[in-house]
């Protein structure tokens, strides 16, 4: 805690956002062109995507990008477990704080006091892991078809694919609803956050008091 500013995102937890959000939108967009979508709407025909239409280009990238992923996951599971950091982890009532915090945020009753996430936030994170956890594991299956010496069924293998895709289209309302939370003021402050790891000290107060109030208490602890 300083001054003015309280940080909120370490820099690895930024890296580790920021690797899983760009890796997930070219698997999006790499899976889309396998489809193939590039060459039905004349993407691959746009300045510098000739590549598009290209399946093993395509599918180069989309191996790339889940490499990206899993390892971003997988750092980002094994940090928090380690510092015993489970903040995002939903807690009894959040359905029913979460269903407060959005009717407070159109002028209808007041907001309850949260802690360093909203249970809102908790309530997607859990959504977005199960949606990633259903992708990782299909995708895996996909990848080991390939394999000389593994053998699916046709039936088990378009299964795993519509759930793969079923994934993807839970990803993207997914995505759609991250971003826009943004559309409510009472969300901006936590933008510059993702950038900057830090967040205005009288919006963490205001909104996040018990959060706030931990913190009081660490610093008095470790100031003895």
């Amino acid at each position: 805690m300083d001054q003015e500013k309280i940080v909120r995102h370490s820099v690895l937890v930024r890296l580790i956002h920021w690797s899983i959000a760009l890796s997930t939108f070219t698997l999006i967009l790499t899976g889309m062109f396998q489809m193939p979508l590039a060459k039905r709407y004349f993407i691959d025909q746009l300045p510098g995507l000739s590549w598009s239409s290209d399946y093993s280009v395509t599918v180069l990238i989309h191996y790339v990008a889940a490499t990206v992923l899993i390892s971003a996951i997988s750092v980002h599971v094994v940090y928090h477990l380690i510092r015993k950091e489970y903040n995002l982890i939903p807690r009894k009532g959040d359905l029913k704080e979460s269903w407060q915090i959005i009717k407070s945020m159109f002028g209808f009753g007041k907001e309850p006091q949260s802690d360093k996430y909203l249970a809102e936030q908790r309530l997607a994170y859990a959504y977005m892991a199960f949606s990633f956890l259903i992708i990782i594991v299909t995708g895996i299956i996909k990848v080991m078809k390939n394999l000389p010496s593994v053998y699916f069924s046709p039936a088990f293998l378009s299964w795993v694919t519509h759930l793969h895709n079923l994934a993807t289209f839970m990803i993207i309302l997914g995505i759609i609803a991250h971003l826009g939370a943004f559309v409510f003021k009472a969300n901006w402050p936590l933008l510059p956050s993702m950038f900057t790891g830090k967040v205005d000290l009288n919006y963490i107060r205001r909104r996040h008091s018990i959060w706030y109030e931990k913190l009081k208490n660490k610093e008095k602890q470790i100031r003895g």
